[in-house]
């Protein structure tokens, strides 16, 4: 990689509003010229997709010095196989397209890719039924290799789990999210883009033939935007005068490793049965690409959209939180789990009872405090959790509402569905 590639792909030590073009693969005068806002995976996806099959001259902006700043540099780095998700649901196609072209990408570019394979562990004779409705879903959605263990066969996948039952999905995969996007950041510079950091979005005005776009005080008017920015998603939409009918709401997700010899208690990636109310799977164990071994998340309220700790308050973004109806009606319907949640969130010893119900061996001296991450999550008036993605279209602006996991999988064929929506828009 180029010296010029590194830096359009936001590498550590760059400089702040780094902006680089690879002229050599510039799109012709004349093309369509779309801005991306946001660096995360999806939205270096999309930008990638819309110069490689449109010809378009993207523009990312991001207000951070680096790509994958947040959501997706903040993740456990799970290739998910598609096991959860609706059959026919739009999480569900997307997956499923999005696992392959991930894995044919990481090997086009020699970016590090292990099938781990991931076991739903039920730990009571009471979660047999979740375990079986998994399966059935797993089947649906196409995903290969799935498996139903007895207690013993569990034993065979991971032999310091326990649990009455199983399902193995043996392809699940691990990768390093920001290595990918990292990768898809030099794919836009060499298709003639520009990544453009420390620049955050401060005004987006739709006029006769474009949209005027304000990123710190560099201005550029565009003939399309695509906004998939994450945890910015509220303040980007209300830029655009469109504030909508759902609300992203921060939930952070914290994480412990396993330290030293304990690492070696997990082959794979082992999860609970999740409760279907919640898009959120419980805490799990998961193996890294690093060879580390996360205990987590959690899933708790957080006071500021990157409120990565407990100490980290911002007013503004909790007046914003705490402004919106669908907050008071989530909070009124699911408190108890909430409260449960918080008290996760400050006492090791219920990350420790969770880990231990799948993996007896681990000892509290085993668990090491790891950086969380915050998700952004879609909530609606009403108090329901948006479980789908949901991507909605006002003229020349194109807002990815809410975009839950698997969208670090999917990210490639969100990209080329966000691309069919601005074709049928043209």
């Amino acid at each position: 990689m180029s010296d010029q590639s590194e830096q359009a792909a936001g590498r550590p030590g760059a400089p702040r509003g780094d902006a680089v073009r690879r002229r050599a693969g510039a799109p012709a005068r004349g093309s369509e010229k779309i801005a991306v806002v946001g660096a995360g995976i999806l939205g270096l996806a999309v930008a990638r997709e819309l110069a490689r099959t449109r010809g378009a001259e993207v523009t990312v902006l991001d207000k951070e010095d680096r790509v994958a700043a947040h959501q997706t540099g903040r993740n456990s780095g799970v290739v998910h196989a598609g096991i959860y998700y609706t059959p026919g649901s739009l999480k569900a196609r997307l997956c499923r397209d999005g696992v392959a072209m991930l894995r044919e990408y990481c090997a086009e570019h020699r970016i590090p890719y292990e099938e781990v394979g991931k076991l739903v562990i039920a730990a009571t004779s009471a979660e047999r039924a979740g375990l079986r409705r998994i399966a059935e879903r797993a089947r649906a959605n196409g995903v290969p290799g799935i498996a139903e263990l007895d207690a013993l066969g569990l034993r065979e996948v991971e032999p310091n789990a326990v649990g009455v039952g199983a399902v193995h999905s043996p392809h699940t995969a691990i990768v390093d999210f920001p290595a990918v996007a990292r990768r898809l950041a030099a794919d836009v510079a060499e298709l003639g883009g520009t990544v453009r950091l420390g620049h955050p979005v401060r005004g987006l005005r739709e006029r006769a033939g474009g949209v005027e776009v304000l990123a710190g005080s560099w201005r550029q008017r565009f003939d399309r935007v695509v906004c998939c920015a994450g945890l910015g998603t509220d303040a980007v939409a209300a830029l655009a005068g469109r504030p909508g009918d759902v609300r992203i709401l921060p939930f952070r997700g914290e994480y412990y490793r396993l330290a030293g010899a304990a690492k070696d208690l997990v082959r794979g990636l082992i999860y609970p049965v999740p409760d279907p109310r919640f898009p959120f799977l419980g805490v799990h164990l998961t193996r890294r690409i690093d060879g580390e071994v996360l205990v987590g998340p959690n899933a708790v309220m957080a006071l500021a959209y990157e409120g990565y700790t407990w100490r980290t308050v911002r007013l503004r973004d909790l007046r914003a939180i705490l402004g919106w109806e669908g907050t008071w009606r989530l909070a009124a319907r699911h408190w108890r789990t909430g409260l449960r949640e918080v008290y996760g969130s400050l006492a090791k010893k219920a990350f420790l009872n969770a880990a231990r119900r799948y993996v007896p061996a681990i000892g509290e001296a085993d668990l090491v405090r790891a950086p969380g991450g915050v998700r952004a999550q879609a909530v609606a008036r009403d108090g329901t959790l948006v479980d789908d993605f949901a991507i909605d279209v006002y003229g020349r602006i194109v807002l990815v509402r809410n975009a839950p996991s698997p969208a670090a999988t999917s990210s490639l064929a969100i990209a080329r569905h966000i691309a069919s929506v601005v074709a049928e828009r043209t």
